[in-house]
């Protein structure tokens, strides 16, 4: 009989995407949320050991949301998610993944280079080269914080104008061509080999189509190559688990406006028939070894169970 693979959900213990997964866990006795104040390491010459129980106990990490924090928090734990996977944990996303699909720019370039559509971008720090994104991308331009989500600090950039004083203090910020649409784009839910769609609907009068910010979902099969062309963009970013979102333009074309590497399912959740939860767990559960690293570290001594 195959072991039985222990998670630990590393989140909030509020959110309802947590409260999901943990009531599919029920009956499996396989599943524990560990907050991220809770998370914490050890080391000295004998070894590494890690903090709660339950994060030491288990095979799979499922991040499920990354809290604001200040700098020292949010890079102290993102090394613990590496050395977490360094030792041997299986951590979805990846902390390299979430790194990247974190920074719009980042994964914008990677995309690119990658040869997917991507809406024209560039990274400004100054009114002068907001001056040259007017010159490369046009007069009509959207500008976005480079880190957020839920479509918090997006808005369009006034021909001739600076950039507005939310995003002017920001210090660097994603500014894009803005690609005419019929008020609608496509969320793509990657989750290993599957795939849910839905179609984001703005609000009337509206552009801004996140269902946070009054959005609606409505149900929606994409062609073929738009799911083709959303578990490449996951694949690029290397996340297992991944949110794409593609935006169909009025001259036909389609782009990718973002890869979410912790992504919400609430809203899709009441537009297809699949329980998405139970498709993340079984794909947090389904894989037993962790994928190999490309420089590969030394097996880590056992952990003391000592005090700490």
């Amino acid at each position: 009989m195959a072991a039985r693979q222990r998670i630990a959900l590393i989140g909030n213990a509020a959110s309802w995407h947590a409260r999901e997964l943990l009531q599919r866990c029920r009956g499996r006795s396989i599943g524990s949320l560990v907050t991220w104040p809770e998370l914490a390491g050890f080391v000295d010459g004998s070894g590494e050991r890690f903090r709660p129980a339950a994060v030491a106990a288990a095979d799979t990490l499922l991040v499920r949301g990354m809290p604001a924090g200040s700098l020292e928090q949010v890079i102290g734990r993102m090394d613990m998610l590496g050395r977490l996977a360094a030792c041997g944990r299986r951590v979805i996303n990846p902390p390299a993944a979430l790194e990247v699909a974190i920074d719009k720019y980042l994964a914008t370039a990677r995309l690119a280079a990658a040869g997917l559509p991507v809406v024209p971008s560039a990274l400004v720090q100054s009114p002068g080269q907001l001056e040259q994104a007017r010159e490369a991308l046009g007069s009509r331009l959207i500008g976005k914080p480079l880190f957020g989500g839920n479509g918090r600090g997006i808005c369009r950039i006034d021909p001739g104008g600076g950039l507005p004083e939310f995003l002017g203090s920001q210090g660097a910020v994603l500014v894009q061509r803005e690609v005419p649409h019929a008020g609608w784009d496509v969320r793509v839910l990657i989750v290993g080999e599957r795939a849910f769609s839905m179609r984001r609907i703005a609000p009337a009068g509206e552009w801004i189509t996140n269902i946070s910010l009054g959005g609606t979902a409505a149900s929606f099969t994409p062609p073929s190559d738009w799911i083709d062309i959303a578990r490449r963009a996951a694949g690029t970013l290397a996340t297992e688990i991944a949110g794409v979102d593609l935006l169909p333009g009025l001259d036909g074309s389609l782009q990718i406006l973002e890869v979410n590497a912790v992504p919400g399912w609430r809203a899709l959740q009441t537009v297809v028939a699949e329980d998405i939860a139970t498709a993340v767990l079984e794909q947090a559960i389904g894989r037993k070894e962790p994928r190999p690293s490309l420089a590969p570290e030394p097996s880590p001594a056992p952990e003391k169970q000592d005090s700490w």
